[in-house]
């Protein structure tokens, strides 16, 4: 049984969901930080005996003035109606007052998305001469081509790339696993296949000890880490952390000259989902492929597809089958 200050109690809670619940390191982080946060508010006050109301007023007024934004707010929701739960269970308390604790509503904001323009130019910017450059190369393409997020990109092992053969061709299939410990299988475009193979035969990553275990192998490596000592830089700490996988991806861009707001990772991930659309992809079939639990996540990236809306729309709309003012004008600019 936990102990009884809230820290002791907040702490056993984060190692049940990461050791019982499945829940990863980082989001047990995001939920310490929460209920951090909880633990000011109620400033020494029993913990067992929070009312409903002070909850809501943790995470409404409290949390506001704090500046966090509805979309932070939600995260903290979460945290506090599990916690509770967890106390509930575990008999600490009779009864959950995290139950009716709403989730804020947010505005549908529209992801930000890297454009094929600045895409094509970012798959340009590693110096393909150079081990770090090659690597860079195969990583991008990951994100570009398969969509994965950056912390399934790092958490890859060789093991997770399988061939298989589809319509009678050989094909390589990545096995990710991401939010949640969700798994889902995803195609390798033929484009990023080599890429990967030119990695993978690198003689550089040939001298590079990343074994983990029963043969396995970590996927992409650091090639520096000042706080890891040169004899113990080898197997899982050689790999890639996710922070390292951001400012990879914000240099690459500044080189190539692409606008901040769409040098991050997701900004990536975002065009991979807005592309599927746009080929008119079924929607299951890209909740699939981008790893979405709720269909109304991918659904986002309908709205963002505009190719196919904008060539529909100039083909089938009234203006285009009706001779008007602006049609003679119209075949003069485009020398018709």
């Amino acid at each position: 049984m936990p102990g009884g200050t809230l820290e002791e109690l907040i702490e056993s809670f984060l190692s049940f969901k990461v050791s019982n619940a499945g829940r990863s390191p980082r989001t047990a982080r995001i939920y310490g930080l929460a209920l951090g946060r909880l633990a000011v508010f109620l400033a020494g006050a029993d913990p067992l005996r929070v009312s409903t109301d002070e909850l809501l007023a943790f995470t409404g007024p409290w949390l506001h003035k704090q500046g966090l934004a509805p979309e932070s707010r939600k995260t903290h929701v979460a945290a506090v109606r599990e916690f509770y739960a967890w106390l509930n269970r575990l008999g600490r308390i009779r009864s959950n007052p995290a139950d009716q604790v709403p989730y804020p509503r947010a505005s549908n904001k529209l992801p930000r998305l890297m454009t094929l323009a600045n895409a094509e130019k970012l798959m340009w910017s590693p110096d393909f001469t150079t081990f770090e450059g090659v690597r860079d190369g195969a990583m991008l393409a990951m994100l570009i081509g398969c969509g994965l997020r950056a912390s399934g990109l790092v958490n890859l092992n060789e093991s997770n790339l399988v061939q298989e053969v589809v319509d009678d061709r050989p094909r390589l299939i990545v096995r990710v696993e991401e939010k949640g410990k969700k798994q889902r299988r995803i195609p390798v475009p033929v484009e990023a296949d080599l890429l990967l193979r030119l990695y993978l035969e690198h003689p550089e990553l040939a001298e590079i000890d990343r074994e983990v275990g029963n043969g396995d192998k970590v996927l992409f490596v650091s090639t520096r880490n000042r706080t890891c000592p040169a004899h113990e830089y080898q197997g899982e700490r050689r790999r890639m952390n996710r922070r390292a996988v951001l400012d990879m991806v914000a240099r690459h861009g500044r080189r190539a000259g692409i606008p901040e707001s769409q040098i991050h990772p997701h900004a990536l991930r975002h065009l991979y989902g807005t592309e599927l659309a746009e080929g008119d992809v079924d929607l299951l079939v890209r909740q699939k492929l981008m790893g979405h639990a709720d269909p109304k996540s991918t659904e986002v990236y309908t709205h963002l597809a505009m190719r196919k809306l904008t060539r529909e729309s100039d083909r089938a709309n009234p203006m285009a089958k009706m001779n008007t003012p602006a049609s003679d004008l119209l075949k003069r600019l485009q020398g018709k």
